[in-house]
């Protein structure tokens, strides 16, 4: 078995969690959050869609792997955990009306004396549902309950040297990914092809390493569309004169660098030739802004009066603590690049900045993912820093270009 990190990490991120569970007063920590789990175990695979957990015991050197039993080889081939501490529930609780995993679980947690302490539960979180936590209530009826949704995220938020590179790992997939995919957008392509560019890139890697699955699809609004962001892609054939936003993360040993750009087809509208320009200045504000000391809100201020006095404003956040990450998003869900939010930057900290635009028909994306440094911070990716327009070349070059080949 290879660990993508040494032992003594994991090691410091269980004494780190500890920590902060002692400060909230829970003895048992119950995560269900793959990204946590794989943050402190190591657990890597796409099992998620069960219920699963680890279990951290406050005063237990080793975390308990629960989940189920055709998943449970996963635990022993990608986890530091010991074979004991992999327990694995039956089949018949998976998607029953009547048995459900958190009644094994409670059974165990019972079994081992862990029954009538103060339990941590990651209530709000797309992997914990109210099922679960009624079920685990009635078969811990002597325990405490409490909301310990994002004890782990925090700890997660500064990053190690290690994850760092395997950032900037994900951040060269990231500009391979952008760079194939706009090379395919051209009117008459369609977006489904352009879309199956950028996952082959995003999968392939390069040479030297390979490229993980993102926690979000390739977004791909196109044309008026360009006002809703969460678009992905259809069949459609692109149309010339058209904006297209092309949104991605390259994804290494499931950390993710997210990488946002606007092409025009053809020449671009006046609106995108006006706001460009505001959003790359901004862009350039806040990045030169973000060192240590810092706070998000800080940031949002800067970036604020930056559009603001070109006429603008932006409702959304403009950006997010991002990294480790599994389905459906790759945000960390802690601080947010926003007014109000006065999260202190420190160095090794990582943020996708995602200043975008959107309008009622149409909008803009330029965003950069960074990293906090020592004395401010530098930018993960390479990708041309620019709204991106694509020409045909016209009849003259198409035959001087036959002419000289």
């Amino acid at each position: 078995m290879v660990l993508p990190f040494d032992i003594l990490e994991y090691h410091q991120r269980l004494q780190d969690t500890k920590r902060r569970m002692a400060d909230k007063g829970i003895e048992v920590l119950l995560i269900t959050d793959p990204a946590n789990m794989n943050y402190l175990s190591g657990y890597d695979a796409w099992s998620f869609y069960v219920h699963q957990m680890l279990v951290i015991v406050i005063d237990e050197p080793q975390p308990i792997w629960i989940g189920r039993l055709q998943d449970a080889n996963g635990a022993r081939a990608t986890t530091w955990i010991y074979e004991e501490n992999v327990i694995a529930y039956p089949d018949y609780y998976v998607h029953s009306n009547t048995h459900h995993p958190m009644d094994f679980i409670s059974e165990i947690l019972t079994q081992i004396g862990q029954g009538n302490r103060t339990v941590g539960v990651e209530m709000d979180h797309y992997y914990f549902t109210g099922m679960a936590l009624e079920r685990l209530k009635k078969g811990l009826p002597n325990a405490k309950f409490q909301d310990a949704s994002l004890l782990v995220n925090y700890v997660r938020m500064v990053k190690s040297d290690q994850e760092i590179e395997y950032m900037k790992k994900a951040a060269v997939i990231a500009d391979l990914a952008m760079s194939k995919g706009i090379e395919s957008i051209r009117a008459g392509h369609r977006e489904c092809d352009t879309a199956a560019e950028i996952y082959y890139q995003l999968v392939k890697g390069t040479p030297e390493f390979g490229g993980d699955y993102p926690s979000i699809v390739p977004l791909l609004p196109t044309g008026d569309h360009t006002s809703i962001p969460h678009l992905t892609w259809s069949d459609r054939p692109f149309v010339e004169g058209s904006p297209v936003i092309v949104e991605l993360a390259g994804c290494f040993k499931r950390y993710h660098v997210p990488l946002a750009r606007t092409v025009s087809i053809g020449e671009p509208s006046e609106k995108l030739q006006v706001l460009a320009p505001v959003v790359l200045e901004g862009i350039e504000n806040v990045l030169s802004a973000a060192k240590p000391g810092v706070t998000c809100s800080d940031l949002e201020e800067v970036w604020r009066k930056s559009i603001k006095k070109h006429g603008f404003e932006k409702e959304s956040r403009l950006g997010y603590s991002v990294g480790l990450n599994y389905p459906p998003d790759w945000g960390e869900h802690t601080a947010s690049i926003r007014k109000g939010d006065f999260t202190v930057l420190q160095p090794n900290m990582t943020f996708h900045l995602i200043p975008a635009l959107w309008f009622d028909y149409d909008g803009i994306e330029i965003s950069e993912t960074f990293r906090v440094t020592e004395t401010g911070c530098e930018r993960f990716t390479n990708y041309p820093q620019e709204l991106i327009v694509k020409r045909e070349p016209s009849i003259f070059e198409v035959n001087s270009g036959d002419q000289i080949s």
